[in-house]
């Protein structure tokens, strides 16, 4: 077992892997910039290290300012959290190059994940259902001609090596084909220092269904059952709920058979998310892994009982997983509502300032995952998550209700800072989220149709 982690990641998750390492006891060293010196986070470490000024690229992005952190610290691992490193397949080798443990996949593994179409390929491979599209880069205006006309419009080109929900074009109609190519590639260069893409069909209205995943480094593999992400915000994520209300069984035993199979073909180890897209007809499609913790792991966490972060940590370890399928049993309904420091009456920009006042809700099966307090400063350097409320019940009804309850005791107020508590009490209360016939258009809809707002709260 590791005797030192350090935590490569700041906020919220910064803290709970932090927690997990406390219960396990293993030390921990908190990394953070000049921004974050006093935070939660970093006090709550058993050690802390600067590495650098507030700019994610000056210090989170940073791999030699943390990986010389770690040695520094006489760290044996490092827990990248999500975003930021997490995914980095050359960080990953660099730190098995300085004999630091990586908690996540190998090197290998993600530079394959890391391109989406690669990925596509190998799950193709595996007999997982795909939407018509392209098997690999587009690298001429005459492929990008030649993959539309199979596909069919409207299509959507991605980047390959995008996340984040970023890095992708909707096509509607032929004349707009290659604007949109020339342009996603230039995106992609930019944000990702790639510019490679790729095309698929695009679905209207689908349900964005994951499936998160556990394996080991002795051929152990099993699934924890399926996470709803389908209320989002520019292709980012406000609600995630488990079970998906509205899927048969019949549907959802395809789907997380179909992520295991994926996980077994590529050999994954450590905790991984396999995303789906749902049509109306009740189809699903596979469309990337994730290979990092998730900012919604929570919620699994509540229907099953499991430390989603012991587990990677185990693995990470060459431990076996602690669990088989058969000792995997989901009870009851789970919410998770991203509270965000952004403004829904002005496209969600993102806001930042002093908090003045920040109270957060308790009760019954009500949890909280936030590393900030009434008198921290809201950075405009990172994400503008501010907290995470989960709430769990035995049925969805009853979670709807708890989670609208803990929404109504959130207490957020500072100057020039918004939230999106009001709005996504908007969200609960509308009725096709209620009756589970909601899509990843439903946000959209509501901010047009309604143009429902947080205010300043």
């Amino acid at each position: 077992m590791f005797e030192k982690i350090l935590i490569a990641n700041r906020g919220e998750i910064a803290l709970r892997v932090a927690r997990t390492c406390r219960e396990l006891g293993i030390r921990t060293v908190g990394v953070h910039s000049t921004a974050d010196a006093d935070a939660d986070f970093v006090r709550f470490a058993d050690e802390s290290v600067c590495i650098g000024p507030p700019p994610p690229k000056a210090s989170y992005l940073n791999m030699a300012a943390v990986l010389q952190a770690a040695a520094q610290t006489n760290a044996d691992a490092i827990h990248p959290g999500y975003g930021f490193l997490s995914e980095d397949a050359d960080f990953a080798e660099a730190c098995r190059a300085d004999g630091v443990g990586f908690i996540g996949p190998s090197p290998e593994l993600m530079k394959q994940i890391a391109d989406k179409a690669v990925a596509r390929a190998r799950m193709a491979e595996a007999g997982l259902p795909m939407l018509p599209g392209s098997v690999s880069e587009l690298a001429t205006e005459d492929d990008v001609r030649r993959a539309a006309g199979r596909t069919g419009y409207p299509l959507i080109i991605k980047a390959t090596a995008g996340g984040g929900g970023r890095g992708m074009r909707v096509v509607h109609e032929a004349g707009e084909l290659l604007d949109a190519y020339w342009q996603n590639r230039a995106n992609a260069r930019r944000l990702f220092g790639h510019d490679g893409v790729y095309l698929e069909r695009f679905l209207t209205g689908p349900r964005h269904v994951e499936v998160q995943v556990l394996a080991d480094h002795h051929g152990n593999t099993v699934h924890l059952g399926e996470r709803d992400c389908s209320v989002q915000r520019r292709h980012q994520k406000l609600i995630e709920e488990t079970p998906a209300s509205g899927l048969s069984a019949g549907l959802r035993d395809r789907m997380t058979a179909a992520a295991v199979a994926g996980a077994r073909h590529i050999g994954y180890q450590g905790a991984g998310t396999f995303e789906f897209l749902v049509d109306d007809r009740h189809e699903f499609y596979f469309m990337e892994i994730n290979c990092r913790i998730q900012v919604e792991h929570p919620v699994t966490e509540a229907v099953t009982g499991i430390d989603l972060i012991r587990e990677q940590i185990l693995v990470a370890a060459g431990q076996p997983l602690s669990l088989r399928q058969q000792d995997i049993h989901n009870r009851g309904a789970a919410i998770e509502i991203r509270v965000q420091t952004e403004d829904p009456a002005h496209d969600f920009r993102p806001t930042a300032g002093r908090l003045d006042r920040f109270a957060v809700p308790g009760g019954p099966f009500t949890r909280v995952d936030t590393a900030t307090r009434a008198g921290a400063s809201v950075p405009p350097f990172y994400d503008s998550l501010l907290a995470k409320l989960i709430v769990w019940a035995p049925d969805r009804a009853q979670a709807l209700a708890r989670a609208d309850r803990a929404l109504s005791e959130f207490d957020i107020h500072g100057e020039n800072l918004s939230s999106t508590v009001d709005f996504t009490r908007t969200v609960l209360a509308d009725p096709d989220f209620r009756n589970g016939r909601h899509d990843t258009g439903l946000v959209g809809r509501l901010t047009e149709n309604q143009g429902e707002s947080d205010g300043h709260r």
